[in-house]
């Protein structure tokens, strides 16, 4: 089985540079700000308005799992990059 290819679905993209006001003003909990925040506001958001209803806000709930997916995906692909140029830096020595 080769690993393949994600779809990015759009809106599902982590962003770095995120309105920390916003965030805060959301009530984020600091251990959920990361780079999905963005999403998680109108999940929340969502969840409030709809009881916290299962059925609701799948749509969001689905957007921002994928988010967290793709943040996962950079940070493999950053640590291999990263271990690319140790690698490359010890040979040289």
């Amino acid at each position: 089985m080769g690993g393949g290819h994600h779809h990015v679905t759009p809106g599902s993209e982590p962003k770095k540079d995120q309105d920390l006001q916003a965030i805060k003003d959301a009530k984020i909990p600091l251990a959920w700000r990361d780079t999905c925040s963005h999403i998680l506001i109108s999940l929340n958001k969502c969840r409030r308005d709809t009881w916290w209803n299962p059925n609701k806000c799948e749509h969001d709930r689905h957007i921002y799992e994928e988010c967290e997916y793709n943040a996962y995906l950079q940070r493999v692909e950053a640590k291999v990059q990263e271990d690319k140029v140790r690698a490359s830096m010890a040979s040289m020595d």
